[in-house]
């Protein structure tokens, strides 16, 4: 009997282990493999095979049952899920349930959650721009949250890394506030926003309406074609699964890469409960974990772990990690473990119309969604009474009318020959956040899920200065709307509860002293060194930038690191 248990013991020993198969986790196990690494990939959901397992991914509108909507009884069931934009009858499944998995809230906030093999990296935005000097020196330069250990220059070849692989649609524009990166071919501007583009570069210093950049295939290179990965066809079907691997997700590319070098186990419905130290050796051994559908309790063994369960789940595994070395989570003894949770505020929205330029139509679909306006509010020194500032996504297009009114020849002809609107120009903000102590998320003593891992309490909101930052967006794109000539300028508070951008960040953050950060500028945590973060628990500020390209460029910067210190011990 002994011997079964050293060969079960070592059946379930790897050189790294994983946990979390998203964005990050996905590069994480790419990275560890391609290195040499036996490494293990836990995913606490379902496992989801490239276009396999895209069941809606080539349906047409009258194939699906309620033409796209959910039901009634599905919102009244998931009001947090049916408040995400991506949540359709067509992409449902690849979102948690409300009542499956239950959290506290102390206040209003939405968790919103993909569990299955690959994450939300099925459902995000794909918006891809990276940090600026600027954004890692703020928190030193206005004083808030704690200086990053890292500065520009550090991540700047990360970025490169990740980009050439993944494959990042945009343009060259030479802004210092939104460095340029290794891009294909962007998509451009239609006639309208490039009208906005020309009027605000020329009645305003310093401010630029750029093509956005994301992460869809517009012109595929080698490395994509390697992938299995074809040019993205316009369908902006994304959050069906893209058969075409022409978006990123870790379905499509990290993880089938990982898995080609041999050195990948991965295993789904395996739900992360702690990760297992060693006090003697100062050093984390594994990870203990709940099987989801059998609920048996079994631990796996690793020299190291990265943590990218996604940022609140990350605080959870860490918080739940308890020891007689560490009883308030590993790594806590500051006890801020859990504290300075951020997001972004996606709470504002502008409209207009224009009635020029009707000689132009919009004509096919633009996955990057037009345009994007980079921050340029307290950029080199602070301007207005407010920290920090906010970047936009423009957009402009047109819509054709037709007349179903009449019966017979007269339906055809009024439904074959529509006409067209004007110009219809749409904005949202998104704006940066200061990370606030009593922005928090902790666990309860008492209540526990089906897998016995404890629910985690959220209270985080916004504060008076996330409404100064909405004003100043109103205030300023008004303006440069009546500069461009666009009409009907409407304003509009879309009500988004925090957590509602899916942009939560913080909670286990970077920073130089162990004191007031529980992170290094390698991402290890300080008190154990041979556990690193580098999801969105991770982030000590949350700039304003879409943040997936900033947590995959730290996690393959990271995985190095981690690489060379195991080769220096062996």
């Amino acid at each position: 009997m002994a011997n079964l248990v050293i060969d079960n013991v070592k059946e379930r020993t790897f050189d790294a282990i994983v946990i979390g198969s998203g964005a990050s986790g996905g590069w994480a196990a790419k990275e560890l493999t391609e290195k040499g690494m036996k490494t293990l990939l836990l995913e606490r959901g379902r496992d989801v095979v490239h276009v396999k397992d895209y069941p809606t991914t080539n349906l047409y509108p009258y194939e699906l049952k309620y033409r796209g909507e959910t039901t009634h009884a599905d919102k009244m069931a998931n009001p947090i899920a049916n408040r995400c934009y991506a949540y359709k009858e067509d992409s449902q499944h690849f979102f948690v349930k409300d009542e499956e998995h239950p959290y506290i809230q102390e206040k209003d906030f939405d968790w919103i959650r993909g569990y299955q093999v690959g994450g939300k990296s099925l459902l995000w935005a794909r918006q891809t721009q990276r940090w600026s000097e600027y954004d890692f020196e703020g928190p030193a330069r206005d004083g808030f949250a704690v200086d990053w250990p890292i500065r520009y220059a550090d991540i700047a070849p990360w970025y490169s890394h990740v980009e050439r692989f993944v494959g990042i649609a945009g343009d060259r524009d030479g802004l210092a506030t939104l460095p340029d990166g290794e891009f294909l071919p962007g998509y451009p501007l239609n006639a309208v926003e490039d009208h906005f583009r020309n009027v605000v570069n020329k009645h305003y210093k310093g401010r630029h309406i750029i093509s956005a950049r994301c992460a869809h295939l517009s012109q595929p290179q080698p490395i994509h074609i390697q992938q299995g990965r074809v040019q993205c066809q316009h369908r902006k079907l994304c959050q069906r699964g893209c058969p075409f691997g022409g978006y990123f997700s870790s379905n499509s590319s990290t993880i089938p890469w990982a898995q080609k070098t041999g050195n990948l186990t991965l295993r789904p419905h395996s739900v992360a409960h702690s990760v297992l130290y060693d006090k003697e050796s100062g050093r984390a051994t594994g990870v203990k974990v709940i099987d989801a559908e059998s609920l048996e309790e079994m631990d796996f063994y690793a020299k190291v772990i990265f943590v990218n369960a996604s940022t609140l789940n990350t605080n959870v595994i860490l918080l739940n990690s308890v020891s007689d070395r560490f009883p308030d989570g590993l790594g806590n003894d500051n006890g801020l473990m859990g504290k300075f949770v951020a997001f972004h505020n996606y709470t504002a929205r502008i409209s207009a119309e224009y009635d020029g330029l009707l000689e132009y139509r919009t004509d096919g679909r633009n996955p990057a969604g037009g345009g994007y306006i980079p921050n340029f509010r307290n950029v080199e020194r602070q301007e207005v009474d407010f920290l920090r500032g906010w970047a936009a996504a423009f957009g402009a297009s047109r819509y054709e009318n037709r007349n179903s009114s009449g019966i017979g020849s007269e339906l055809k002809h009024g439904l074959l020959n529509g006409t067209w609107s004007n110009w219809r120009v749409h904005s949202h903000m998104m704006a940066e956040t200061i990370p606030k102590e009593h922005n928090r998320v902790w666990l309860d003593t008492d209540k526990k899920d089906k897998w016995g891992v404890p629910l985690l309490h959220v209270s985080v909101d916004y504060a008076d200065d996330d409404w100064q930052r909405r004003q100043d967006y109103y205030e300023q794109m008004t303006e440069m709307y009546e500069t461009a000539g666009f009409t009907n300028i409407k304003t509009q508070d879309d009500g988004r509860r925090p957590g509602n951008d899916i942009h939560e960040m913080g909670g286990i953050r970077m920073g130089h002293d162990p004191r007031t950060s529980l992170l290094n500028k390698w991402n290890q945590l300080h008190l154990c060194k041979n556990v690193y973060v580098t999801d969105g628990a991770c982030m000590t500020s949350t700039a304003t930038q879409n943040p997936t390209l900033t947590y995959m460029a730290l996690t393959a910067r990271a995985v190095d690191h981690a690489v060379k210190e195991l080769s220096k011990k062996s």
